[in-house]
């Protein structure tokens, strides 16, 4: 069996574990990380993409509120490029209690969230879909932030620090030594072999999988995963974050994110992280409530519907994950079980991971004997150096004038055929999705029905595959993608999807393709 030395193994490839092998590697330690799947396709890249400004848990939850205002703004200096400076507003709307607006500005102000009301009207004219019921509004620093172009700017910039990314490895199990974790038993999903990587300190960065990593070494973190659903639409109604000024409950929020807005999200105790049925109850809820912030919100077209489980932590066993702190947790092993080289860092949210992944490392460093800080806080992503955000336009100014030669391949997403075959050859991979989460390739309004043929062709040249390996591809990509979008068929998303089908089973008779 080929084994691997290492002084920190980082098990998770989420933007917390991408986030810790980024800190690890910049600090100069010997740094693998290993991730079941691709990079974000668990957690992170399944919320709406909110960048909290920490109003949304000013009132019930003041600790994550002072971590999220504290790392908004560190990302907006050093992630900028990830960041559309959407600007976000709270509003109380018809089913909310005005008074609750004062309660929410002295938790803002008490937690260091900067908050402004302003009239009514003005909000009406930023956001002229906004319910015209709508009674008071508050301005706070909120965003959108795109979790893949994250993930990848962090894991890109660990390999430059001497990093590697071992994407699709399983962990099979941790590797004791009497009362020391000494590392990892692996399994390449692709190839079915097995890696044995011998590590000075294993790091816990798997997120609602973090509880079934711990138990590997013996160890038991109670994570509880937190269930929430999400809707996007086809087109952005609202071009502002819209909270609903109230504690937090389910479907209160529309983040615009790129070219469509979801509205979101559920809080459910689940199971298993794997396991996220999504139920026409939840739907129904979300388009309704919906309805309360933007009217007529039923009648845009919805594109697709997914879930994703939060990480929560709670030392003891809840029954609603809504009274669970946002807030991350770090578990020394060392200190908790008596369990050396063993490190956990579970909780928190995707705004706060920066801060998780240098919390992380630096008990990771104590526990190895070394001092060295963190500068993660001060070092930007490549791309963010200007400190100038994205906006929606980006890729269009990119594309103008466009060359005859530039073929565009995903009009939804503006994606350029030479910015796939790009990718292709950096990714070196034969999973169209994996294509997806590097350049939201077929995330439009169409989700995929013009431009996952195409880019199927573009694949089976770039990566040599035979017509079997391409067929399966295209197949698999296109299962994935219907996943998302039968639990929604109603109005004008049915034609889409008709239209879809009618190209694929009709003209391109997928069912038929020898795979």
């Amino acid at each position: 069996m080929a084994s691997l030395q290492t002084e920190a193994l980082v098990i998770g490839g989420g933007s917390t574990g991408a986030g810790v092998a980024r800190d690890a590697a910049m600090r100069g330690l010997r740094t693998v990380l290993v991730e079941r799947k691709d990079l974000a396709d668990g957690t992170t890249g399944r919320f709406h993409g909110l960048l909290h400004s920490g109003g949304r848990y000013a009132v019930k939850d003041p600790d994550a509120a002072k971590e999220c205002i504290a790392e908004n703004v560190i990302l907006r200096r050093t992630a900028s490029d990830c960041i559309e400076d959407t600007g976000g507003l709270f509003v109380c709307t018809p089913w909310d209690d005005p008074a609750f607006g004062d309660e929410f500005v002295a938790g803002c102000r008490a937690t260091g969230v900067p908050v402004e009301e302003i009239r009514v009207a003005e909000a009406l004219r930023r956001e002229p879909r906004l319910h015209p019921g709508t009674s008071r509004a508050f301005t706070v620093p909120d965003a959108a932030i795109d979790p893949w172009k994250l993930v990848w700017g962090c894991a890109r910039s660990a390999e430059e620090h001497g990093a590697q990314i071992l994407l699709y490895h399983r962990v099979l199990g941790l590797e004791r030594d009497g009362r020391r974790v000494t590392g990892a038993l692996v399994r390449n999903e692709l190839t079915g072999e097995e890696l044995r990587i011998h590590a000075d300190v294993v790091i816990n960065a798997a997120g609602a999988w973090a509880g079934q990593i711990a138990e590997l070494a013996g160890c038991r973190v109670n994570v509880l995963p937190g269930k929430g659903i999400m809707i996007a639409m086809n087109h952005r109604l609202v071009n502002t974050v819209v909270n609903r000024c109230k504690m937090p409950a389910d479907g209160d929020i529309i983040v615009p994110i790129r070219t469509v807005c979801v509205v979101g999200t559920t809080d459910t105790r689940v199971a298993d992280p794997d396991e996220l049925e999504v139920t026409q109850a939840e739907i129904g809820e979300m388009l309704d409530e919906g309805e309360k912030l933007v009217p007529s919100f039923r009648r845009a077209r919805a594109l697709r519907v997914w879930a994703g489980a939060r990480p929560l932590f709670s030392l003891e066993e809840v029954s609603d994950t809504r009274e669970v702190t946002r807030s991350h947790a770090l578990l020394d092993h060392r200190e908790r079980d008596g369990v050396e080289g063993l490190v956990t860092i579970t909780g928190g949210k995707t705004t706060t991971f920066r801060l998780m992944a240098e919390v992380a490392v630096d008990a990771a460093c104590e526990q190895l004997g070394v001092d060295r800080s963190s500068r993660t806080a001060e070092e930007p992503l490549s791309g963010s150096e200007d400190g100038r955000f994205y906006f929606l336009g980006s890729r269009l100014r990119a594309r103008e004038p466009v060359p005859q030669t530039d073929e565009i391949i995903c009009e939804c997403e503006l994606i350029t055929r030479e910015r796939l075959e790009e990718t292709m050859r950096r990714r070196g991979s034969a999973n169209l999705d994996d294509i997806r989460r590097t350049l939201r390739l077929g995330m439009g309004p169409c989700q995929g029905g013009f431009c996952t043929y195409r880019a199927t062709g573009i694949l089976h040249a770039v990566e040599r595959l035979d017509h079997r390996a391409a067929n399966a591809s295209l197949v698999s990509f296109l299962q994935e993608r219907w996943k998302g979008v039968h639990p929604i068929l109603y109005g004008d998303q049915v034609r889409q999807a008709r239209l879809d089908d009618w190209i694929f089973q009709g003209l391109l008779g997928v069912q038929h393709l020898p795979t």
